[in-house]
């Protein structure tokens, strides 16, 4: 898309999208008279406030003063910007968009980039079908035994890489995939006699999106004490876990709303979290938070929370988050889990309350710092 669209497209495109259908895909919606009313999406509250006028295309809520027209609303919702609004809105009804001026290298950098992230599609789509499917009884034996609905599984778009050498590899080549990009994406390695094996084998697959819900990576988990317990995904042109967070994708719309992130450590503790309605939780991709990833959050909000495990690894890498945070001007709190319990496993044990009871009574950078030293 250029840099700068016509006020005619942006008009055109304003008019065509239906501004209910849009809301109402987040909002549930009852009309009244010739608009239509719900509860607001950007603030709690128990009366119905949030008023959807189809005729003028706007929105207004008269709690909190929030209202715009459509293109607001994604941004607001959403976390995105406008001209990813405008695309978005663009590509779901069919409209053409100026396009970009780039030179050969840009064009072909782009076209590669596109290409690789419909291979990683293609991947997350072959490792879903193996959970579902006949081969992915361990994977869903796994899953059920850790709690999760078929929902939520399908909202993270969990799967299973099969007990077998080469399945997703073969797959993969009858897509016409060469050898260079599995090798460049990561999803396949030599083995000893130089042929191209699965890297990931016999592993629940946790698919690592961007913000804008493209599959960068992945991790997969053994589901026994096999050796490394968590296998990711190298360096890409596609992904960088030190420059992503984990369901940033699903959790931005929340965490925009709540003014408020909470930063947990792994995969389940993210995934635990959101099955019970608190959806404002992103991970660290390990337990190391980088200046990237903080600088990422402040998109969203600059008030932070994090949630690491209890043990002397989580404890060491919530002291350097915290540090990290603080220079990025957020207001940072910590929660601690007690007994030495993780998210995932006080959140099964105690439920929502009790965890949001410990946002609650969440420490202040001060205070956390002073009684780790205290405890020294």
């Amino acid at each position: 898309m250029s840099g700068r669209l016509s006020e005619d497209i942006i008009e055109g495109l304003r008019q065509r999208a239906d501004i209910v259908e849009i809301i109402g895909e987040h909002v549930v919606l009852k009309k009244k008279g010739q608009n239509y009313t719900g509860l607001c999406p950007f603030h709690q509250e128990k009366t119905p406030s949030f008023v959807v006028s189809p005729g003028k295309q706007i929105y207004h809520c008269f709690g909190c003063g929030k209202g715009g027209n459509v293109f607001s609303f994604l941004m607001e919702r959403e976390g995105i910007g406008f001209a990813e609004a405008v695309e978005k809105l663009a590509a779901r009804y069919g409209v053409a968009l100026p396009e970009k001026e780039q030179s050969p290298a840009q064009k072909r950098q782009e076209e590669r980039q596109k290409r690789l992230r419909q291979v990683n599609q293609w991947a997350r789509e072959f490792y879903r079908d193996c959970l579902t499917g006949p081969r992915g009884a361990a994977g869903r034996a796994y899953f059920e035994r850790r709690g999760l609905t078929a929902e939520v599984m399908e909202s993270f778009g969990l799967g299973y890489s099969p007990d077998a050498w080469d399945s997703l590899t073969r797959t993969l080549l009858d897509k016409q995939v060469t050898e260079e990009e599995l090798l460049t994406l990561g999803l396949s390695v030599r083995s000893q006699r130089g042929t191209l094996i699965d890297k990931f084998r016999n592993r629940v697959m946790y698919p690592i999106f961007d913000e804008r819900s493209r599959v960068v990576g992945f991790g997969g988990r053994t589901m026994g004490d096999d050796q490394p317990k968590y296998l990711n995904s190298q360096d890409t042109p596609l992904f960088n876990k030190g420059k992503l967070l984990y369901a940033l994708n699903l959790a931005k719309g929340a965490i925009r709303q709540k003014d408020q992130v909470i930063i947990m450590e792994g995969y389940m503790d993210v995934i635990a979290a959101h099955q019970r309605g608190i959806t404002n939780v992103v991970a660290s991709l390990g337990t190391a938070l980088t200046q990237d990833q903080a600088k990422l959050l402040t998109k969203y909000t600059y008030r932070t929370l994090i949630c690491y495990d209890s043990d002397a690894a989580g404890e060491a890498a919530t002291m350097r988050g915290l540090d990290i945070l603080d220079t990025q001007g957020c207001r940072v709190g910590i929660i601690r889990v007690p007994q030495g319990k993780d998210p995932d496993e006080f959140l099964k044990n105690q439920g929502p309350e009790a965890f949001n009871a410990l946002v609650d009574k969440a420490f202040s950078l001060f205070a956390y710092k002073f009684n780790k030293n205290m405890e020294k």
